[in-house]
């Protein structure tokens, strides 16, 4: 019919007679509520698809966002399973990012300031079970296993906080596994082993991070890629790390370590008869649990091994081996100490035992045992003082995590005059290290964009830093250095520490307390040279100050040193 008045009154005719719905009749025919289901459903799935994505291409954006829409729109469970398949892949910096990435939906899951601190204790028996499993490098074992366990931690805003921290401790185990693979870049060789009882002396700078520290700290060193100018230096006129080893005819390991001024030293001596006795290598607050780690990292000895500790030490030595180490700086300086000591303490005991090594070995031998010894941490601090005056050292955004130094070409006339602008001041105060790493590691894997941004400043920081040829220029780099280390750790900067920096600004170019902050030592570049009275001065005129002390600053440009046999 339709067909018969087209023909007959053409397409105005035809027009008229087509078949019309209004809005609310074409509304009454749809299913409204299904539409809007499925269009939540295209939304949230949209949303896992782009985190799955992200996670895989290793972007920097940030994902909580998406994760709180999860949340609020009941689509957690969907979104933890994405999570799940994404780290069950082989790329272990990606697994490790993605259990970080549970921790924060479990989060979310339990509200803002409920169920307890993010930071916390993490070894409830029930997770062990999944956490032998990554330790054994089952990663799709380990995380169907994690999810298994979590299923039980759901209920309650203080259990999701508990498996929170159990997720992020889970990926710390990977994180570790990750770093580990720089194994790779350590040769060690075999030469002439030493008579027994022949001392293989060591001796090592401290190190002054003059730009780029954070960026050289696992995961940010191999996702973003680190770059840190440092000095090696000597404290009073001293280096003030060692350590030193020999062979001896009892097949036992006999380790003293010692801390403080001659006088004043404290040394504690610990014998391990039995392989038992190194069950606590990984613990890093056990007793000697350093120069534990170094008898297993070196393979000075196997753990675990069914070769008892005496047979292993004859078979491989011909007899035990005694270690001592040393260091006459306090705890928590910032100046590197435990990174640049297992360094020496390394050294010597392959000189000890016959085996020859290099620098670059040295560094990424001390990665890995600080790995092994789960403290973490990054690459900056061994190379700052087994490496001998101004370097700037680089990782790039991949794995394994590698680092190369480049020692900077400066002219004699620069580095006296740099010398005789730097001074050390101890602030009194001791530094709290692991809470900031923990803390800021979290809010990398979260892509805070204030972090995400603040790493590329450091590294920007560091290549400038690396290119100043004036004082001046350098200071400019301490004092933006200074800036990107409060962003990174917020906590950083104590309130006696503020009052001496803002009493010493009119004498510096730039200042900055060492390491990660929070307390240890305060160093600066001073405007005129030889100030270390005029700076006694105005602290010892500063209100509310005390404990502090200045201390002389040497470049040192051998880094490690090996001293002459005894």
């Amino acid at each position: 019919q339709g067909d018969q008045q087209c023909s007959g009154g053409g397409r105005q005719c035809c027009w008229r007679a087509v078949w019309r719905l209004s809005l609310r009749e074409v509304l009454s025919l749809t299913d409204q509520e299904g539409e809007l289901r499925w269009r939540e459903a295209l939304f949230f799935q949209v949303g896992r698809r782009r985190v799955m994505d992200n996670l895989k291409s290793q972007s920097d954006r940030g994902l909580l966002p998406s994760f709180r829409a999860a949340v609020l729109g009941g689509q957690h469970e969907e979104l933890l399973c994405t999570l799940d398949s994404t780290g069950s892949g082989e790329n272990l910096g990606v697994a490790a990012r993605c259990l970080a990435c549970i921790a924060d939906v479990l989060a979310c899951l339990a509200g803002e300031g409920r169920g307890g601190l993010r930071s916390g204790p993490a070894a409830n028996p029930a997770w062990s079970h999944a956490f032998s499993i990554l330790e054994q490098g089952d990663l799709l074992g380990g995380v169907q296993a994690l999810a298994t366990e979590r299923a039980k931690w759901l209920s309650r805003p203080d259990l999701l906080v508990r498996a929170a921290r159990h997720y992020e401790a889970a990926g710390q185990v990977l994180l570790r596994q990750a770093v580990m693979l720089s194994q790779r870049f350590i040769y060690i060789g075999q030469g002439e082993v030493p008579p027994l009882g022949e001392w293989q002396d060591v001796e090592c700078p401290a190190r002054l991070d003059l730009s780029g520290g954070w960026s050289d700290t696992p995961p940010i060193a191999f996702e973003h890629g680190g770059a840190v100018v440092n000095v090696a230096v000597k404290v009073d006129g001293r280096r003030p790390i060692g350590a030193r080893a020999r062979r001896i005819k009892e097949p036992r390991l006999l380790l003293v370590s010692s801390s403080g001024v001659q006088d004043d030293a404290i040394a504690m001596e610990t014998v391990c008869e039995r392989l038992e006795d190194l069950k606590d290598h990984c613990v890093p607050y056990a007793p000697a649990a350093l120069l534990k780690a170094v008898c297993v990292c070196s393979g000075l000895v196997t753990y675990p091994s069914r070769q008892s500790l005496d047979e292993q030490l004859l078979q491989r030595w011909g007899g035990g081996v005694e270690i001592h180490t040393w260091s006459l700086l306090p705890h928590g300086s910032g100046l590197g100490t435990s990174s640049i000591l297992a360094g020496a303490v390394l050294a010597a005991v392959y000189r000890c035992t016959g085996r020859t090594y290099d620098t670059d070995s040295l560094i990424h031998a001390v990665l890995h045992l600080e790995q092994m010894l789960t403290t973490g941490g990054g690459w900056q601090d061994q190379v700052g003082g087994l490496v001998g005056g101004v370097k700037v050292a680089r990782s790039k955004a991949c794995l394994p995590l590698r680092v190369e130094v480049e020692r900077l070409p400066l002219s004699d006339d620069f580095l006296l005059s740099l010398q005789q602008h730097l001074l050390l001041v101890y602030t009194g105060k001791t530094r709290l290290a692991r809470n900031l790493l923990q803390d800021t590691v979290r809010r990398w894997y979260s892509r805070v964009p204030s972090i995400v941004e603040n790493a590329g400043q450091l590294v920007d920081n560091a290549e400038e830093c690396a290119r100043a040829c004036s004082l001046p220029r350098l200071g400019a780099c301490l004092e933006r250095y200074w800036g990107q280390k409060k962003v990174m750790a917020p906590g950083c900067e104590p309130a006696a520490v503020r009052t001496m920096m803002d009493a010493l600004r009119p004498l510096a170019l730039g200042q900055t307390l060492a390491g990660a902050g929070g307390g240890g030592f305060l160093y600066l570049l001073t405007r005129q040279p030889q100030q270390g009275e005029a700076v006694r001065q105005v602290l010892n005129n500063t209100q509310g100050l005390r404990d502090f002390s200045v201390h002389p600053v040497e470049l040192d440009m051998d880094g490690i040193s090996l001293l002459k046999s005894s």
